[in-house]
């Protein structure tokens, strides 16, 4: 009697037993971390090579003509912004004037030395045959000496006067502003009128046309999970709506570094991180703007290529 009872119980404990430990392992499930599909993340920045360039008139002058407008797409060697040239083509002229007179000062001198050779050569042929004095075959050669070195001098104040010339025409082409590569000007920080100088800040902001890459803050704990060659995902971080695009790891910072990107001021005091440049597998949208801020994902499992 006793054992026919043993057994109902028995079987309800091992089943209660049995559904504890299968809920025992469905919370384990639950509560272990899913392997992630990621090797790191970093943040991130849209950038070109060398960033924007800041350009600032040559010399000191007042602004004479603006030649381009903030959004204008501009050629290497374009005129952007000119200064007051008044004072440079004067310059100019006074040198042109200068190196003129030195230079007609030589073909003088020069005419004169070619007639005093030819006499000395006429009084030495006379003296040598007995039909001329001696003394005056001299005197020829003397004066044709003394040409020579007047000569010579000519021609080292028309070469300086030259060179003055140089200078003033170089100095008149630093009045101007030029566009040093293809781009687009950014914004425009000059006004007709006002006074520009290289130590005023810059006259404007250029956008080099240059393909866009990406500058992401490794952190110091993933520096050895990234290399050269690995694939990543380039995620929008700032609202813009730009689409998720792939990238590959150009190369990896040698230098740490605070981070530049990180808006806790505490974090980013002791955060350490490594500059990692990637470069877009495919061009990227026009939304994809300079300065925007990105989530960078590289892929886990992939080794990359090191740089030679």
């Amino acid at each position: 009697m006793s054992s026919r009872l043993f057994s109902p119980l028995a079987l309800v404990a091992a089943l209660a037993l049995a559904g504890c430990s299968h809920d025992d392992a469905a919370d384990d499930a639950r509560q272990a971390p899913a392997a992630s599909p990621y090797a790191a993340v970093a943040r991130g920045k849209i950038d070109i090579e060398g960033g924007l360039l800041k350009l600032s008139m040559p010399r000191d002058g007042v602004v004479a003509e603006i030649k381009v407008h903030e959004g204008d797409r501009v050629k290497k060697g374009q005129l952007l912004a000119m200064l007051d040239t008044e004072p440079s083509k004067l310059a100019v002229t006074s040198a042109e004037a200068e190196q003129k007179q030195a230079q007609a000062q030589a073909d003088l001198l020069e005419a004169r030395m070619k007639a005093a050779d030819q006499r000395a050569e006429r009084l030495d042929a006379a003296a040598k045959a007995g039909a001329g004095d001696a003394q005056s075959a001299d005197d020829a050669r003397e004066a044709s000496r003394q040409l020579q070195g007047e000569l010579t001098n000519a021609r080292a104040n028309a070469a300086l006067a030259a060179q003055k010339l140089a200078g003033a025409r170089y100095e008149l082409a630093q009045r101007s502003l030029l566009a040093p590569v293809d781009g687009e000007i950014v914004q425009r920080l000059i006004q007709p009128g006002a006074t520009a100088s290289p130590q005023g800040g810059p006259a404007f902001v250029l956008l080099p046309e240059q393909p866009r890459l990406v500058r992401a803050e490794l952190n110091e704990s993933f520096v050895r999970a990234v290399s050269p060659g690995m694939r990543a995902e380039v995620v929008d971080d700032s609202g813009s709506g730009m689409p998720n695009l792939t990238a590959h790891v150009l190369r990896i910072g040698t230098v740490f570094g605070a981070s530049a990107l990180e808006d806790d001021p505490l974090v980013r005091a002791n955060t350490r991180t490594v500059e990692c440049v990637l470069a877009f597998d495919q061009p990227p949208p026009a939304s994809a703007r300079i300065g925007q801020r990105v989530l960078v994902r590289f892929a886990a499992g992939e080794a990359g290529s090191k740089q030679p």
